[in-house]
């Protein structure tokens, strides 16, 4: 008989194992509090009866990831991790020492299948959806190896978070929830390359989280060429999206750009992308790619990026230059874990 993870269930459904063990109720918060500590195993709950933890661990068990690597960048305020999965896949998180707190970018699938051509994690396309408790444990995980708290998340590592909706959602819940790291969802921010109707279905949820849009181009010629989802939801669907959810949260949505020497970081797009988003309660946040050997672009220089912004600002739509961190150790998405695969083939 095949156990079941425990760790990834919500307070219901541990609610509904205690029913079937007839015990009272409150087991089910005492395990879910247990188990959100980051334990690693059933016989380190210490206030459960022995006779209910002995039954518990012949149906259920706690796996916990494996950490195969750690990098950390000169800096030393940027760690990256490799994680093996219970199924021997390989996933990654980021963790970026701030000033005002941890944050961590974590992984939602293994690997990713949208195909945008200066992303790392497309190269050999999507394996599977990360369940809720493999997106959470990135988080545990990362607190144990830095000895404190993760104050933010960005799910913007390897993976399109709307394309694994639902145990998306589910971690939202957990992480959010008073009785595990109790993250607050102002603090988590979701990163996404436009799926429209997720993006309205994520609007319904009437969630307080911060939405994150790679965009990276102005119009859409120029944004098939290096998002193959452009092909799927032209800018104007896109944007008729994003005024539902600004409309429905009162939520203001992130703008990313990588901008790419060359090929859409001239004077003439920023004009394109300021018209575009002029009025929209948005932030553009401007990004220094990160080169992969696999593909040909280069980075802007820091003049050009400079008069970019300068351009954008002149709409009047706030925007910065994200700062690079751990460039070092191939921090960009997908980066480290392809590498380390590539290696083992060798």
């Amino acid at each position: 008989m095949s156990k079941n993870n425990l760790l990834g269930m919500d307070i219901q459904e541990l609610n509904r194992v205690v029913k079937n063990y007839r015990q009272p109720k409150y087991r089910g918060k005492q395990l879910f509090q247990w188990i959100y500590k980051g334990i690693n195993s059933i016989d380190e709950i210490t206030n459960l009866p022995n006779d209910f933890k002995e039954k518990l661990d012949k149906e259920y068990y706690i796996f916990r990831l494996k950490i195969v690597e750690k990098y950390q960048g000169i800096d030393g305020r940027t760690i990256k991790l490799l994680f093996a999965l219970e199924d021997d896949n390989i996933i990654e998180s980021v963790v970026m020492k701030y000033n005002y707190g941890n944050t961590i970018c974590i992984s939602t699938q293994v690997g990713c299948r949208m195909g945008c051509s200066f992303c790392a994690s497309t190269l050999d396309g999507k394996t599977r959806n990360l369940s809720a408790g493999e997106m959470l444990d990135q988080v545990l995980k990362a607190q144990e190896v830095i000895g404190e708290r993760i104050s933010n998340i960005v799910l913007m590592g390897s993976g399109e978070p709307l394309d694994n909706m639902e145990e998306v959602l589910k971690f939202l819940h957990l992480v959010n929830h008073p009785d595990s790291l109790n993250i607050g969802q102002r603090h988590i921010t979701l990163s996404t390359c436009g799926l429209v109707p997720e993006i309205i279905q994520l609007a319904d949820e009437n969630l307080q989280i911060n939405l994150s849009i790679s965009l990276h181009a102005s119009n859409d010629i120029q944004r098939m060429e290096i998002m193959p989802i452009a092909k799927k939801y032209k800018l104007d669907e896109l944007m008729k999206a994003c005024q539902y959810y600004i409309k429905k949260t009162n939520r203001r949505i992130t703008f990313e750009y990588a901008l790419i020497h060359d090929k859409n970081d001239q004077i003439r797009d920023a004009e394109i992308l300021g018209s575009l988003l002029k009025g929209l309660l948005c932030h553009v946040n401007l990004i220094p790619i990160n080169p992969i050997k696999e593909r040909d672009f280069q980075q802007s220089t820091k003049g050009q990026i400079q008069v970019f912004k300068e351009k954008l600002e002149s709409f009047k739509i706030p925007t910065t230059i994200r700062k690079e961190m751990g460039s070092n150790i191939n921090a960009a998405c997908g980066q480290l874990r392809k590498g380390y695969l590539d290696s083992m083939k060798k």
